[in-house]
């Protein structure tokens, strides 16, 4: 990454653009790297940041069957077994679903070159003190989702280390060893857990343990909301930024699609402006704050008095436990560190439009 900006920076100063695209798109692919390393690390060490929700786990897997018959190939026979009348889990829908591909993926690798059947199973669990003992869970309801292959299978020394970060059986350059850490460290941080089941030559059962959701199933299983190709028409964004090179690109790439960006640079100011008459149609902030007010308070004291008020959370995982844990109120969202600069002016854009 640096070295491409530092070849940038000197053709740049030298007033030569030749292959200009070629040393932005290297430094790009890098930052798109280290992102998808640290997000699986903070996946494993259960410190990502989540956005949980009653999901119906049969509608979810129907949702991205085809993907998964198109990822594994035809040389695969997938079957999908869905439970009559499966409980609601509380879980993070697009990261269960990353879950589910990366255990899919996993068997197809362990069933090549040849194919073979790949399982996908759910069901509902009710453990008892001894069966959640033996999963190191507490004991209750669960719903399980079983991913099982007819692979070659796992010796007892690989499934003892099968979800060490950069663990892996695979060649090198074909695995990072971060796919079941990450799926590990995911459903730990859901209240759940997973099981291997597998034997050398006998296949391999993954299983997922997730608590039982019981409550409103309204957002259950709710389809993705449309894009939105809104552009803005006067509608006001307060920005609270403390990085002033971030603050100035935000409020630049809002302003060209048609906004009015109210840009400050500390939680009690951000905070004077919400208590003012101003029009504010959407609060963006970064979660961590300097000035004695964090994000998440600025928003909640700026409801007192706009308790319509849109909120959308920039965060980083370190204040995970500080803009909720995922648990927001209506109206509030977040978008998680690092981001691409476009897709928050979409996120932006969704929200106001919605």
């Amino acid at each position: 990454m640096s070295a491409s900006l530092q070849v940038l920076e000197k053709r740049l100063n030298a007033r030569n653009f030749d292959n200009t695209e070629r040393y932005i798109g290297m430094a790009q692919s890098s930052v798109r790297r280290a992102a998808s390393l640290t997000q699986r690390l903070l996946a494993f060490s259960r410190r990502q940041t989540l956005d949980p929700r009653p999901t119906d786990v049969n509608r979810l897997v129907g949702g991205i069957e085809e993907m998964v018959r198109r990822t594994v190939g035809p040389s695969v026979e997938v079957e999908v077994v869905g439970a009559g009348g499966l409980w609601l889990t509380q879980v993070d829908p697009s990261q269960l679903e990353n879950a589910v591909l990366n255990l899919c993926i996993n068997a197809r690798d362990a069933m090549a070159p040849n194919g073979g059947r790949l399982t996908i199973e759910t069901a509902n669990k009710w453990l008892d003190d001894r069966a959640a003992a033996e999963r190191e869970l507490p004991p209750g309801q669960y719903i399980s989702l079983c991913v099982t292959d007819t692979g070659v299978g796992m010796a007892p020394e690989v499934i003892a280390r099968a979800f060490d970060p950069f663990f892996t059986t695979k060649p090198m350059g074909q695995g990072t060893g971060l796919g079941l850490s990450m799926v590990y460290g995911f459903v730990r941080q859901s209240g759940g857990q997973v099981r291997i089941y597998s034997e050398p030559g006998q296949g391999t059962t993954m299983c997922l343990y997730l608590p039982r959701y019981v409550g409103d199933a309204e957002q259950a299983g709710q389809e993705a909301l449309p894009s939105f190709d809104h552009r803005g028409d006067g509608e006001v964004v307060l920005l609270i930024e403390d990085e002033a090179t971030i603050r100035g690109l935000i409020a630049e790439e809002l302003e060209d699609l048609g906004y009015n960006v109210i840009s400050v640079g500390d939680g009690p100011a951000g905070l004077h402006v919400l208590q003012s008459d101003r029009r504010i149609d959407l609060l963006l902030t970064d979660v961590g704050l300097p000035g004695g007010l964090n994000g998440r308070q600025v928003a909640d004291a700026g409801r007192v008095t706009r308790p319509d008020l849109k909120v959308l959370f920039i965060t980083g995982y370190a204040e995970n436990a500080a803009v909720g844990n995922g648990l927001l109120a209506f109206g509030m969202e977040v978008i998680t560190k690092p981001f691409d600069v476009a897709a928050l002016a979409a996120k932006v854009q969704e929200m106001i439009e919605r």
